[in-house]
């Protein structure tokens, strides 16, 4: 411990970090000036990684909420070696390392995009989760710390209070949050925005809670001594910290706390650039340089962390010899693999919802993957999982040996959490909710495309069939909203988001088979709440028809050179099967109907496919329970999809049928009209 070396190195990293902003002329040098000491002996002291192997899979993790606070993480990793002075210097410039906001870069140590305030600090509940899980099945010799970092903004944000009475109520012992009070906001001080009192609201969740002064090396010591022994609960640091922390004027008058300091370059402010900088003993003429003091006490750093390391994998090492077989299923796990699995096995009755068709795959995987976590919020038992559920049990305070976690009414907070699940590695994270609560999910869902995160969503009571519950719970308008992520490509120049709603319950097994194969990118399963009458093979196996959806699109109705060729996904198709009968008996019509669970891939198959499935030179209509943007870019110009313009009412499902021109009848008659 050397009180002189640990404030150079706080103060090299607030120096970078304002040189960062101040070439860039863009981003937040005030809050890093505040967080540069707890960072510092955090990663000094605390943190316990492998520099040659970043990956390491027991690794402790860093999970940033207040992503705008970018340069603090750049800066205090370009210490350690994890960034070259090119990179920080070409911070928020086109094809730099150093974006404007962390974007998830295992090997420099970013565990987690972040920017949109309170996602962060969640998904690093949810890292903790899966940290639990996995102890429970493998040891205790697992205990790896997820260290959040959260702001006034972070803590305001609606997502904090379902993280924080989750994490409280799991009693997350592993995981460690330092809470950067400084009273300043972008445009307010804190004082205007708020008066609660955050360490009383974190404690009433069941949280440790200590405040420290966060410029205080010995008070940020203890606190995470303290809490890295903690037994029973998370928790949170308030470090009291000061806005721009050693900046000054011209005249060399300290110039700390002010609002301003929060968002714009230092020399935007009031306080002066150069003189900062020489008050931080940096070169202003090299401000990117490492000092010299810090750069050989970093060397010493670097070198104790990649011997402890070495020490722990030792352990790590006599535990696999004595478990061979725990040792395997571990590596299987976080491979990221899937095991086989028999969906043609799966049974399902006759003219089941699709939610129940899931349902029984579902309580299939509960017996077959082991290292699969489902949440629902709070509606197991209508949106099924409790078809898992009831094979398997709830995840509860020191008790992880289960695989289900009640996240409550929380749906933001949940999608948050299994994407943090899913970073952490080595769990397969599904969640669940009503489609129409799709939209409180939506942030969540957008940060799982662009972290590339394989997360299953589970949506069911898909349409205006939800009958009774009216509007407020008839989704219209979200397909349309969740298929334009699929024409969304992620940064791997993939599809970023896959979207299936099956026609009945096969469809739905091939479906679930899709989801689990796709690795890379996050899948959303749409599913009913009412039953829906099952296609009819057009050969032997109904199953080994619908693997045709592994397509995108196929037909599951094929006459030879059709009159016209229907469209739909979802319960639409078996309302097309109950017109085709009455177009070909009433009006001599040749009809094939495409079941299209996804466009997004459909439209990745080559050209001869896609017009084999939906022909340019034939008329083409589709039919849709949402908007009708949903078909129209499959049913051309030339084609007519019928579909809603308006929102649902409260009524049975079967009247709204009747009532909106869902029925076998009326849509026969809708295609009539078309043809003519």
């Amino acid at each position: 411990m050397n009180k002189e070396l640990d404030q150079l190195s706080a103060d090299n990293i607030r120096a970078l970090a304002i040189a960062m902003v101040e070439k860039a002329q863009s981003g937040h040098p005030g809050g890093p000036m505040g967080g540069a000491d707890f960072m510092h002996i955090l990663y000094s002291e605390f943190f316990n990684y492998d520099p040659t192997d970043m990956s390491w899979p027991f690794r402790d993790r860093f999970f940033m909420d207040a992503g705008h606070l970018s340069t603090l993480m750049y800066a205090q990793y370009y210490l350690l070696g994890n960034y070259k002075k090119e990179d920080v210097a070409n911070f928020r410039q086109w094809g730099s390392v150093t974006p404007g906001h962390p974007e998830v870069d295992i090997n420099r140590g970013i565990e987690n995009t972040s920017g949109p305030l309170g996602q962060g600090h969640t998904m690093g509940v949810g890292a903790a989760v899966a940290a639990k899980f996995l102890a429970a099945r493998f040891g205790n010799w697992m205990d790896h710390k997820i260290y959040g970092f959260i702001s006034d903004g972070g803590v305001q944000e609606e997502i904090s209070q379902g993280a924080g009475r989750i994490a409280g109520h799991l009693g997350l012992n592993n995981f460690i949050m330092f809470y950067d009070a400084n009273d300043v906001q972008l445009s307010s001080m804190t004082d205007e925005v708020t008066s609660e009192d955050t360490a009383m609201k974190y404690e009433a969740w069941g949280w440790n809670v200590v405040t420290i002064d966060g410029h205080d090396h010995e008070q940020i010591r203890k606190a995470l001594k303290d809490a890295n022994a903690e037994t029973e609960k998370p928790t949170l640091i308030i470090g009291k910290t000061i806005m721009g922390k050693g900046s000054v004027t011209e005249d060399g008058s300290m110039y700390e706390g002010h609002c301003e300091l929060h968002g714009k370059p230092i020399g935007a402010t009031g306080a002066d650039y150069t003189k900062t900088l020489l008050n931080l003993k940096a070169d202003p003429e090299n401000p990117f340089n490492i000092y010299r003091d810090v750069q050989e006490y970093y060397k010493t750093i670097v070198a104790s962390k990649t011997k402890n390391a070495a020490s722990k994998k030792e352990v790590i090492a006599d535990w696999r010899k004595e478990n061979k077989a725990l040792a395997t299923k571990l590596d299987f796990f976080l491979s990221g693999e899937v095991p086989k699995l028999d969906f043609e096995s799966i049974t399902h009755k006759d003219g089941l919802a699709t939610r129940a068709a899931s349902s029984n795959v579902l309580a299939y995987m509960a017996e077959n993957v082991e290292n699969m976590i489902v949440s629902s919020a709070d509606l197991s038992n209508s949106d099924k999982t409790d078809g898992f559920l009831k094979k398997s049990s709830v995840l509860q305070k020191g008790d992880f040996s289960g695989a289900f976690l009640q996240a409550g009414v929380a749906e933001l907070t949940m999608a948050t959490i299994a994407n943090g699940i899913a970073l952490h590695g080595g769990i397969i994270p599904v969640v669940a909710t009503f489609f129409v609560f799709s939209d409180y999910m939506k942030p969540a869902i957008r940060l799982s495309c662009i972290q590339e995160l394989p997360v299953k969503f589970v949506w069911t009571h898909d349409a205006f069939r939800v009958g009774e519950d009216g509007p407020t719970h008839q989704p219209v308008e979200q397909e349309a909203q969740i298929r334009l992520l699929e024409k969304l490509k992620n940064h791997s120049h993939e599809q970023s988001f896959v979207a299936l709603r099956p026609a009945d319950s096969q469809e739905t097994s091939v479906a679930w088979k899709m989801a689990m194969e796709n690795t890379k990118t996050p899948t959303g399963l749409i599913l009913s709440r009412q039953g829906i009458k099952d296609v009819a093979p057009q050969g032997a196996s109904r199953y080994t028809e619908a693997l045709g959806a592994e397509k995108g699109g196929y037909l599951v109705k094929e006459t030879a050179n059709a009159d016209v060729v229907l469209i739909a996904n979802g319960s639409e198709v078996a309302t097309l099967l109950e017109a085709a009968v009455l177009l070909e008996e009433k009006e001599g019509l040749k009809v094939s109907i495409a079941s299209i669970p996804s466009e997004g891939i459909f439209r990745q198959q080559d050209e001869e496919y896609q017009e084999s499935i939906i022909p340019v030179n034939k008329p083409i209509f589709g039919l849709t329970a949402g908007l009708p943007v949903n078909l129209e870019g499959l049913a051309g110009p030339n084609g007519k999809v019928f579909g809603l313009d308006h929102f649902g009412y409260s009524a049975p499902a079967k009247v709204l049928d009747d009532k909106f021109g869902f029925t076998g009848e009326k849509v026969y008659q809708e295609v009539v009209n078309f043809l003519n």
